[in-house]
């Protein structure tokens, strides 16, 4: 990036943890850029999913921006041994956004909306790591993976003359694992299949997203929000038409769970100066009003998705 870009860098502190991380992998994204890619629906890379559990009272979040609406319903799963119905909460943090590229990404490569997850999940889940992950980590993210598979999620895409929405379950056929010890409860589908509504509407609106940085990103759901919201807009913005973002209109969009936009600043900077360092193609400015973001190149080349969903 040029001087002008490279404004927003500076004056962006980042934790020891987020710097160890990201001298780890700097190299590393180098090296392999594109050479996996992920997917996101259009929908999820402009709204967005809980950051934080919103406890187990809240079983409805709804997210609006522009002309897409996202609407969560948490679900329910029976246990075939006690007979009883278990309910689930809603999936938040980084885990189910880390899953639903990878579902996405395994059905646009096979072009089939059913999916083995099996020991390829738990493969991905190390990657998406970027170190071997203990059984309680893999727990967390069969965890969240069940709570995607019962959930209910409705998606709306609007233009002035229409509107397409999707009501469905993203999953509809899976299988359950139960763990042999009942107070962990922990929901194990080995195999999935995507709803055909949705299935369809991703082959439509899937976002190319890179998978090394969604691993070196994986720390943050704020993050992985910003970096997928950039990828899906920025080779969008027609050239020389720079396109000015409010704080207040971030806040709104990034924002869920901070009370004051000071704090919010501070947040959504840190996360921009780590999406941007595995994004360095993106043209983005800062200053005391919000960001401006420019015409940029996406993280993954299109000639390499056909490539990719051709090897599938």
């Amino acid at each position: 990036m040029g001087k002008k870009e490279n404004r927003i860098l500076k004056g962006l502190p980042a934790t020891s943890h987020i710097q160890c991380r990201t001298a780890k992998n700097i190299a590393a994204a180098t090296l392999e850029t594109q050479k996996k890619i992920a997917y996101q629906h259009s929908v999820l890379c402009q709204t967005s999913l809980p950051y934080r559990n919103p406890g187990p009272d809240v079983r409805i979040w709804d997210r609006e921006q522009g002309a897409v609406s996202l609407t969560i319903e948490a679900g329910r799963a029976k246990n075939p041994k006690t007979r009883e119905w278990i309910q689930l909460g809603l999936p938040f943090g980084p885990k189910p956004r880390l899953i639903l590229a990878y579902l996405n990404a395994k059905s646009l490569k096979t072009g089939s909306p059913k999916i083995d997850v099996g020991e390829s999940f738990t493969a991905f889940v190390r990657r998406i790591q970027d170190y071997r992950p203990n059984g309680h980590q893999i727990r967390a993210f069969k965890t969240h993976l069940g709570c995607l598979a019962t959930a209910t999620i409705r998606m709306a895409m609007s233009t002035d003359s229409h509107s397409v929405q999707i009501n469905n379950q993203i999953v509809t056929n899976f299988d359950l694992w139960f763990s042999k010890n009942e107070q962990q409860r922990v929901l194990w589908p080995s195999s999935i299949q995507l709803s055909h509504e949705y299935f369809t509407s991703l082959q439509n609106h899937a976002v190319p997203l890179n998978e090394r940085a969604l691993a070196s990103l994986a720390h943050s759901a704020m993050a992985l929000d910003i970096y997928a919201w950039l990828a899906q807009r920025l080779h969008r913005i027609p050239r020389g038409r720079p396109q000015p973002i409010t704080w207040v209109a971030l806040k709104d969009q990034f924002g869920s769970g901070y009370a004051q936009i000071r704090q919010f600043k501070v947040a959504f900077r840190a996360a921009l100066y780590q999406v941007l360092t595995f994004y360095p193609a993106a043209k983005v400015e800062s200053d005391s009003r919000g960001i401006t973001v420019y015409n940029s190149a996406p993280p993954v080349k299109k000639r390499l998705v056909l490539v990719d969903k051709s090897q599938g």
